[in-house]
Parts: C-alpha cells; sequence; structure tokens
C-alpha cells in the first residue's frame, strides 16, 4: 500500500472548518464501511498529513467536492496511488472497455454519470494540487465530454439500424460511414471545456452519405437521434447528469429541428448565415459521427469562415456583439463582488474575442492563424506579426489567471456560473480556495487582470461604433441574437433561443391577444420585467412556457396588459404563479379572469369559513346551475377560484400549509355533499329511491381530518342504511324507478357516480382525485358499505391501521340521522378495549413497513421521512386507540388537537406533545408550500433563491432575517426537527414495541 505524498502546490485552506470537519468524519465513516484494503488506505491516508491538508482543502470549499471525494474512496485510492494521468486514462480506457458495443441505453446513461462523477473529482483535485496545468484540466474535461459524445452517438447509431432506419456500412464500427456529424462548438470545439461548463453541439447528417430503407423517415431518425444524444448527456438522474447540452448554434435554431441536413446546413451558411456564427465555427470541430462526412463539412466551412474580403461592416457587427453585453450588463466600472469574469470587462470573453476576430480579419488570407484554442490562436497572430508579443503574453497570463478564478466559482457547487459572489463571505471563501491568505490580495490581483485585459482589448476594439444597434433584448430577425442569448442565459434561462422564438412570436402578433399595434407596445414595454421576473423562479424556461399558454388563451390584451402597467405587482405575481405553483398556473391559464378577483379590495383578507360566507357564495354560484352538467362546471370552477385564492395567500406569506388546511377542509365540506344531493337527484330519475334508505359520505384520510393542502386528493367512503321491514311482503328491496335496483347495487353505483362527478376531467379541470381504498376491506370490498356490515367489519375484520384511520374518520353529507348512527357506531370502535401490546406491536410493525417500501433520507418528503407527518400521526392515532376505553375524551379527528387531548389526559407528556404538535405544523406549512411549488419531492440540489425564500417562511415563519439563511442551514435545521420528532416516536412506539413478543397472527394487507 502506497503511502501518501506531498502534492507540488499548497493546498487552499479550509474556508469553512466545520464542514472540513465533517468531510473528515464523513472520510471516516466511509472508511469504516469499505472493504478491510481501502478501510486501512483511507485510515492511514486520513491519518497523514497531505490526506488530512486534501481533505480539509476539499470539504472546507467545495460542498460537491467534498461530497464525492468521501463517496468515492476507492477510486480516490486508486488516483492517490497510480497518479492523475493514469487515474485519468484508466477511467477513459474503462468506459470504452464497457461502453463501446452498449445495447442499454439506461446502462450506459449510468456508466456516464458516474464516470463524469469520478473525472470532475480527479480533475479538481489535479488542479486544486497543481499537478496540472490549465491547458491539461481543460483538454480532460473535453476528452471526457467527447468521449460520452462518441460512445451516446455510436449507440444510437447501432440502435437505429437495429431497429431499420438505418443501414450502417460497418456495423462494428457504426461511425464508419453512418453520414452523422456531431461538430463541437464554442469551448469543446477548442478542447478549451470550463469546470462546469455546458457543451455545444451541432448535429447533421450527409443526406449524401446515409444509408437507409426508409428515406422518408431520415429527418425523423436523425431528430431523434438528436434528442436522444442529448438525453443521454443532459438527462439529471439519480446519478446526476453528464454534460449540460445545448444545440443552439445550429442553423437557425428558431426554425430548424435538433438535427439538420447537411444540404440545408450548407444553403444556411452559403446565403444567410450570420458575421457571429463565422466566429462560433473557427471552434467547431467534428467529435463524433463519421470522420470524412465531419471533415468535408468543415472543408465546406472554410469559404463561409474566412472571407478573403472582410468589409469593414462584418468586423463591426462582430464587435458589437461584446459592446452589447458591455452596455447591458452594468460593467462599465468593474468592480470585484459580483463581477461576471466571463462576459464582464476584462473578463474571458474579451480575450477570446481578441483572438477570433483578429482571426476572422486575417484568417482569410493566412492560413497559419487558423487555429482555434484560444491562447495558441494569440500566438499564432504573434508569429505572424499581427498582434504584439507582450499583448499575448498578458493575455495568456490574465487568460489563466481567470480560469482558474472561474473554475474554482464552478467548483464550489457545481454551477454553471462565471460572477464573483456578490457578498463579501463569497468573496473570502473564493479567495481561499484559490490559496490566498487574505481577500484583498486576490481582489488587488484580480482588479489588475481585469484592467489588463480591458486595456488590451481596447486598444483594438472599444471605440469602433457598432453597427446592430444598442441592446441585448432583441426580439427582432430570423435569427436569435447573440448578445440576447447571453443576456438570456445569465439571466438562468436554460435554452435561451426558444426563449427568443417565444417572445418574437408574440411580437409577431401570432396569438389574438398580440393581434393589435398597441397590445405589442404595451407587451413590448413589459417585456424586461417579465423575463426579470420569470428569471427569478425555480425554472424560468418553464415559467416562460406556461405564461406563453396563459397569452395563447386570452381573448384580447390591450386590457390586461395595461393592468400589468398600472400593477406592477400583478405583473410579478403572476411571474411568481408561472414559475412556481404549476397547478396554480393551469388555473390561470384556463380562467385569466381570475385576476380581476386578485385587485377586489378584499382578495388578501384573511380565508373565510365555511359559517363565515364561504357557504353563502358557493351557493349563490351554483344558483344560477340549468342542469347537472353545468353544476358540475360551476362545483369546480367555484372550487378552484377558491383553491387559487389560497395558492396565492401560500406564495405571498399571508397564510400557511398549516392555517390554510381547515379553509381547504372547507371547500370539500361544501362541494361535495352538495353533489352528492345533486348526483342522487340525477340518478333518482332513472333508478327512482330505496324506500326508507338514506346514506352517507364518510371523509376520510386528509380531509377527514381537516389538513388538506392545495393538491390534496380526497379520501371518502360510503355508507347506507335501509330501514326494515320495507319492500313488503318479506321479497326484495328494490328501488321505486323505471330501471329499479337491489339496495346493494342502488348504492353502489349511486357511489359510483359521485365519485364519478367528482372526478371527470372538464373544461375547468377536475374537482379532486378520489381514493376510496380505506372502506372496509379496500379495493376487494364494494364502493358503498351498509351500517351493520361497517360496523361488523370494524368490530370483528378490521386490522389495526384501519381502525388507525378510523380516528380521522368525518361524516360530512347525507342523511343527519344516519349520520349520527355512523358517528356512534365509529365512536364505539375507537373506545373498545384492546390487547395494549397487540395494538403498539401493529402500530410500530406498520411504520417498519412503511419504511421499508417508502424511506428515504431526504427530510423534505415530509411525509415519509423519519421524524415526518406519518411519524407524529401514528403517535395521535396510536395513543387515541390505546387510551379512549378509559379516556373517550382524548379522541379527535385532528392530529393536533389529538396531541392536545392527549396530554390533557394524562396519556402524552404535555412537553412532549407541544414539540410534536410544533413539529406537525412546521411539516404542514412545508408541505403546504411544497405542494404548490414542485411537481414531487423537493430535490435539496434544486433549490432556487425564490424556492429557499419561501421555504424558510414556511419552516420558520419567525425568523427575522429569512433571507441569511442558506439551504445548508436550512436543511441542518429540519433535520434537527425531524430529529426530535423521530426520537418521540421511538420513545413512544418503536422501542417500547421492540421488546415485546411478535405475536403469532397473519402479517395484514399493505
Amino acid at each position: 500500500m502506497s503511502s501518501p505524498v506531498p502534492f507540488p502546490a499548497p493546498l487552499p485552506k479550509p474556508f469553512d472548518a466545520a464542514q472540513a470537519a465533517l468531510g473528515m468524519e464523513r472520510w471516516r465513516q466511509q472508511a469504516a464501511t469499505a472493504e478491510p484494503e481501502t478501510r486501512a488506505w483511507a485510515e492511514a491516508f486520513a491519518d497523514s498529513e497531505p490526506g488530512r491538508a486534501l481533505v480539509d482543502a476539499v470539504c472546507g470549499n467545495s460542498p460537491y467536492l467534498g461530497h464525492i471525494l468521501t463517496r468515492e474512496l476507492p477510486f480516490v485510492r486508486r488516483v492517490m496511488e497510480d497518479g492523475f494521468d493514469a487515474g485519468f486514462a484508466g477511467l477513459i480506457a474503462a468506459l470504452h472497455a464497457e461502453h463501446d458495443g452498449e445495447k442499454s441505453m439506461d446502462r450506459l446513461m449510468a456508466g456516464l454519470r458516474v464516470a463524469k462523477r469520478r473525472a470532475a473529482l480527479l480533475i479538481a483535485l489535479a488542479d486544486i494540487a497543481g499537478v496540472w496545468p490549465l491547458f491539461r484540466v481543460t483538454g480532460a474535461l473535453s476528452e471526457l465530454a467527447e468521449t460520452g459524445v462518441q460512445l451516446a452517438a455510436n449507440f444510437l447509431l447501432r440502435r437505429a439500424a437495429e431497429a431499420g432506419t438505418l443501414t450502417l456500412p460497418d456495423p462494428q464500427r457504426p461511425w464508419i460511414g453512418s453520414g452523422l456529424i456531431v461538430l463541437g462548438m464554442g469551448k469543446l470545439g477548442g478542447r478549451e471545456l470550463n469546470y462546469s461548463s455546458d457543451i455545444d453541439l451541432i448535429v447533421l447528417y450527409d443526406d449524401a452519405v446515409v444509408q437507409t430503407p426508409q428515406p422518408d423517415n431520415l429527418a425523423r431518425t436523425f431528430i431523434r437521434l438528436a434528442r436522444d444524444l442529448v438525453r443521454i448527456m443532459d438527462e439529471r438522474t439519480k446519478d446526476g447528469y453528464v454534460f449540460r447540452t445545448d444545440l443552439r448554434l445550429r442553423p437557425d435554431p428558431g426554425a430548424t429541428p435538433l438535427a439538420v441536413s447537411v444540404s440545408a446546413a450548407e444553403i444556411y451558411y452559403g446565403s444567410v448565415g450570420q458575421n457571429w456564427e463565422r466566429a462560433a465555427m473557427i471552434k467547431a470541430r467534428p467529435i463524433a459521427g463519421d470522420p470524412e462526412a465531419g471533415a468535408s463539412f468543415i472543408r465546406f466551412l472554410e469559404p463561409f469562415i474566412w472571407r478573403r474580403n472582410l468589409d469593414f461592416a462584418a468586423i463591426q457587427d462582430i464587435h458589437s456583439i461584446k459592446r452589447q453585453i458591455n452596455a447591458h450588463k452594468g460593467h462599465r466600472e468593474v468592480t470585484v463582488n459580483g463581477h461576471d469574469i466571463k462576459v464582464g470587462r476584462g473578463g474571458i470573453r474579451e480575450i477570446e474575442f481578441f483572438a477570433q476576430t483578429q482571426q476572422l480579419i486575417f484568417g482569410g488570407r493566412d492560413p497559419r492563424v487558423r487555429i482555434a484554442p484560444t491562447l495558441m490562436a494569440n500566438e499564432a497572430l504573434r508569429d505572424v506579426g499581427r498582434v504584439p508579443p507582450q499583448t499575448v503574453e498578458d493575455l495568456a497570463g490574465a487568460y489563466h489567471f481567470l480560469r482558474r478564478v472561474e473554475h474554482r466559482i464552478q467548483m464550489i457547487d457545481d454551477q454553471q456560473t462565471h460572477r464573483i459572489p456578490a457578498d463579501d463571505a463569497g468573496v473570502a471563501h473564493l479567495a481561499t480556495f484559490l490559496g490566498y491568505d487574505d481577500p484583498d490580495a486576490f481582489r488587488a490581483e484580480l482588479l489588475a487582470t481585469l484592467g489588463q485585459v480591458e486595456d488590451r482589448y481596447a486598444e483594438l476594439f472599444e471605440e469602433a461604433p457598432s453597427l446592430s444597434g444598442p441592446g441585448n433584448l432583441v426580439f427582432t430577425g430570423t435569427d436569435p441574437d447573440p448578445g440576447t442569448v447571453e443576456t438570456l442565459s445569465g439571466m438562468g434561462f436554460a435554452d435561451a433561443a426558444r426563449v427568443i422564438n417565444v417572445v418574437s412570436a408574440w411580437h409577431r402578433g401570432r396569438y389574438r391577444a398580440t393581434r393589435s399595434g398597441r397590445a405589442r407596445e404595451l407587451l413590448t414595454e413589459l417585456t424586461p420585467a417579465l423575463l426579470s421576473a420569470l428569471a427569478k423562479t425555480p425554472a424560468p424556461d418553464s415559467a416562460l412556457m406556461n405564461f406563453d399558454d396563459f397569452l395563447g388563451k386570452l381573448p384580447a390584451g390591450v386590457g390586461l396588459f395595461s393592468l400589468f402597467v398600472a400593477n406592477p405587482w400583478l405583473l410579478e405575481l403572476v411571474a411568481e404563479i408561472m414559475g412556481i405553483a404549476p397547478q396554480m398556473a393551469q388555473t390561470l391559464s384556463r380562467n385569466p379572469s381570475l385576476l380581476d378577483a386578485v385587485l377586489s379590495p378584499d382578495f388578501f383578507d384573511e380565508l373565510p369559513g365555511k359559517e363565515d360566507g364561504l357557504a353563502d357564495d358557493h351557493a349563490r354560484v351554483m344558483a344560477v346551475a340549468r342542469d347537472f352538467e353545468d353544476a358540475l362546471t360551476l362545483s369546480r370552477r367555484w372550487t378552484n377560484d377558491q383553491r387559487f385564492r389560497a395558492g396565492v395567500h401560500i406564495l405571498r406569506g399571508i397564510t400557511d400549509g398549516d392555517r390554510c388546511g381547515a379553509f381547504l377542509a372547507d371547500l370539500a365540506d361544501i362541494v361535495v355533499p352538495d353533489l352528492a344531493r345533486r348526483v342522487e337527484e340525477e340518478f333518482a330519475q332513472r333508478h327512482g329511491r330505496i324506500p326508507g334508505g338514506t346514506w352517507v359520505v364518510v371523509a376520510m384520510g386528509k380531509l377527514g381530518s381537516r389538513q388538506l393542502t392545495i393538491t390534496s386528493d380526497i379520501d371518502l367512503i360510503v355508507i347506507y342504511d335501509v330501514a326494515p321491514g320495507q319492500g313488503g311482503g318479506g321479497g326484495p328491496r328494490l328501488s321505486d324507478g323505471a330501471k329499479p335496483l337491489s339496495p346493494n347495487e342502488y348504492y353502489i353505483k349511486l357511489t359510483q357516480r359521485l365519485t364519478n362527478a367528482i372526478t371527470a376531467p372538464m373544461g375547468d379541470g377536475r374537482l379532486y382525485e378520489v381514493d376510496m381504498r380505506l372502506r372496509p376491506s379496500g379495493n376487494a370490498g364494494p364502493l358503498a358499505t351498509s351500517l351493520d356490515a361497517f360496523l361488523k367489519y370494524q368490530t370483528t375484520d378490521a386490522w389495526t391501521w384501519e381502525h388507525m384511520a378510523l380516528t380521522r374518520a368525518r361524516v360530512i353529507g347525507g342523511d343527519p340521522a344516519l349520520a349520527d348512527r355512523v358517528c356512534t357506531a365509529i365512536r364505539s370502535v375507537l373506545t373498545a378495549p384492546r390487547d395494549a401490546d397487540r395494538l403498539l406491536w401493529d402500530v410500530a410493525d406498520m411504520r417498519r413497513r412503511i419504511e421499508k417500501e417508502f424511506g428515504t433520507t431526504n427530510v423534505w418528503n415530509v411525509k415519509y421521512a423519519r421524524g415526518g407527518l406519518i411519524d407524529i400521526e401514528f403517535i395521535a392515532q396510536y395513543l387515541q386507540l390505546r387510551f379512549a376505553h378509559e379516556r373517550p375524551d382524548i379522541l379527535h379527528i385532528g392530529t393536533a388537537k389529538a396531541l392536545q387531548c392527549a396530554a390533557r389526559t394524562g396519556a402524552l407528556d404535555a412537553e412532549v406533545a407541544a414539540d410534536l404538535e410544533a413539529t406537525l405544523r412546521v411539516w404542514r406549512r412545508v408541505q403546504g408550500f411544497l405542494r404548490l411549488t414542485t411537481a414531487g419531492v423537493l430535490d435539496p440540489n434544486q433549490v432556487s433563491p425564490s424556492l429557499l425564500a419561501g421555504l424558510v417562511r414556511a419552516a420558520f415563519p419567525d425568523e427575522r432575517e429569512p433571507g441569511a439563511v442558506d439551504f445548508p442551514e436550512l436543511d441542518h435545521r429540519i433535520r434537527a426537527v425531524a430529529a426530535r420528532a423521530h426520537g418521540h416516536f421511538k420513545a413512544l412506539v418503536e422501542e417500547p414495541a421492540g421488546r415485546l413478543a411478535p405475536p403469532n397472527t397473519t402479517t395484514p394487507p399493505a
């Protein structure tokens, strides 16, 4: 076993000593679970001075790298023992060995992502430790990307051949003669990828080379291939992603498919190719697919890129792109905090443009300067006498420094950003990561470097006039304005070309709302504010498309746009809804008139209760229903409008998911019984009524406990009863309609009609999703149950978990007399004496089974995480069933109230009850907010500032400075809350149950 050796350069000190210590703790924990040789190595490494320094430097500066470092001990060992060069070569070789003939996309995607994670660690360590120079770091990143694209392209070619859409001349080497061309563009083309870079690709197919038995499907075949190529590289899975992949540099991306034929590309570049595309094409390099076809296409491009006679206007057009960035990104005065070292003044882009523009000017006549890498291009320009040697030397030094800074910025959290942190603490962190003892020394060197680059750049370009006009939010013309692409990407939009196409469609009057000149003028005025507001949301591109859908459904635009101009806060609210609350966005798209209600004086007043006008408002709306169908429509519209209002209140912090639960339950309490009555009347027209028959609707689950969220489904059961002696002569009791039914059939079909009335999709959406699995015998039982059968089942056959669910049962509609009898029956079941040990065992066992199926380490999955909602609800339900026989006052449908009752009756320590209730309210607030803002469970790695602010407000509404809480701190605090609640569950249920002998009974159904 090799011993650790010092690294050639001093390692940076940890900025966050606590995180460094946690990192070392994680390292040792992982070592303890590793196989013996790795464990011995890892412990020795951690005990050595170089090992400690490395773990501290990584974990104390980069959460992203620290996580990988402590996760990949065997790989780290190989790298430390074999060296970085051999380690990287082995990683690439292993990719080829394992996936050159790959048949499974899932396996390929997983393999590439694991390799990317390990390569990211290796390359970062080699960079941080000073083992590799810049060109080796960027070259390795580029080689990894190129290898991934090649493996993906070859897999997709083989798959297309197997599907019969392509004929490959050499199936063993699918790229040969395939006609596929994948061009690496930008930094990938120049082998200059930055640490968290995306990759720019152009996917082409040579229609003169491709062989296919389905020529009519040729375009579709390669479009599908391009789409799947992006998916393989770009899609985030449980293993992460490989590289964010951008296809927007293809010809006219607003009007062309993802894959473009060579013949179409040749026509485009030969006729309408833009000057900025000529600059981009300097770095174009075939990296995958058919090498001969790729080389042929690059030869075709040479006259387009390298024009012998270049007019001054063409040169100035290239320069104007850079000046637009300067003019609209606020970099007239360079400061360190918040400065963008890529596109800001004195940044990397100026060095790149310095080389590219000189290449375009002189490269048409001198092939010696046609070189892709930036520094090599400048050296070539120096060698032919076009650039002074001192300028090249200065720019090279600046380039190395700025790229090093860029990489450290990106290494911290694997973010594709080029911006210096905006706060002093962030700058200090970056300076420490770069090896500075004093952040002021870093500031001084950065400002000197930026100034030097700016001076060199200004000597050539800064005074030249712009011919493309001011502004970098330009939505005219047929091609994406490159300055606008940069601006939108910098704002946070992932697909800037798509944004440009969408906004351009608005301005071209393609929607009814934008057909008038006045509407377009107003929209033009609103667009910058709208895009800025959308960019603040977690997924700006999705938010934009939601707004586009909303705009496309508007019957007219002038009125609404004028409303936005007069009320800017309303525009911000709409953008917030479009980007943060997807369900609310759909509701608003279906009914834009909801915004009129937002302007009403009482919209932001406290949400009313059922007895405070809510039921009266519903009755007023439903009074105009002309028929049953109309009633279904109106009930949906009214309910969705009210949910929309509640959602806005949650978004704006007026209420929260805990306090809002009762309001949302009131909505269901009003609308479901009303629909049940209407369904019964409609049903009776054909089947009549059961003489002496009555029925009730019982709410279970969250509706029963009055704890609904915006997106909750509703748990219902239906119980009926038929008075004895009905039907006459002892014969079968049937309904008295034209199509008579027995009581059992009658109420089952009536229940089906009710669930259909609630769940049927209509123009205003569904009312609710309905879950009836809590009825006796679950899915195996009838949809409606007689009272006698219900009571018999609950008394003799029900499992403990069904009695736990029964603690939240509540009659919400139907016959009042039957409702009283059902309530009495439920209470008699809940207050019956129980075997305390068997109850305890069953509750613990049910929680164990849930943990086995749905267990998660993501504390933001507040339902299933340990210490989350289920643990607290189980405690309350267990205590009620345990003590209700002797202390019936413990019973309450609401979990919070049940905990209070448990404390009041002596069944639970008052401090524990208070702690559990406080935690329960935290979970409800968080869940209520997350149900608005996420499609599934929150991904802790995908938390935007706006989402973070809402989460802090939801979790800790009394936080005095919520903006000062970052996500790691919030996550840490939430985990502490969960740990306390989990501790209570263990003390009350899990540990006592663990001391019991398992009962000898059949296992309950899942």
